[in-house]
């Protein structure tokens, strides 16, 4: 069935067959638009660079207030932005994210502004594979920066 256009099936040797062939195109159909838009946002999102899609999320953040958007903005500008802002969603997988923080620990970017960096890029990422432009989260197997609040 596609375009407007009614084509007849034959042959089912029951009425159960005939009705589970029904439920097999209702379903197709039904799912088709869903992962149809799926695709279109893997396609659109996914070849994004990441400081293009981080510009798309922030401004959905609209909960944040001043200071967390002045910090959250230092953040990108200071270190995701030099290390990822170029790269595409679709490239992100759990060796990206780890070199990050390797990369960071090398330049002697203290644990908590690691750790807070750490926790921006993971928001990102994470609303992006939920919507689906990762087959595979990115984060999992990456062991974040540990910081500890009362330096025990």
């Amino acid at each position: 069935m596609g375009g407007g256009k009614h084509t007849e099936e034959s042959g089912f040797g029951t009425q159960d067959k005939a009705i589970a062939r029904l439920m097999e195109v209702y379903n197709q159909k039904k799912a088709m638009p869903r992962s149809q838009s799926k695709a279109e946002r893997i396609q659109k999102y996914g070849r994004m660079r990441f400081e293009e899609y981080v510009e798309e999320w922030k401004a959905g953040q609209r909960h944040l207030a001043v200071s967390s958007l002045r910090h959250l903005d230092s953040l990108l500008e200071h270190h995701l932005y030099p290390a990822l802002g170029s790269r595409r969603m679709n490239s992100f997988d759990h060796k990206v994210v780890d070199g990050f923080i390797r990369t960071m620990e090398r330049n002697g970017v203290g644990v908590a502004t690691q750790s807070n960096a750490f926790d921006k890029l993971r928001a990102v990422l994470l609303d992006a594979h939920r919507l689906g432009i990762f087959s595979d989260n990115p984060l999992d197997g990456v062991k974040p920066p540990q910081y500890d609040r009362l330096g025990r």
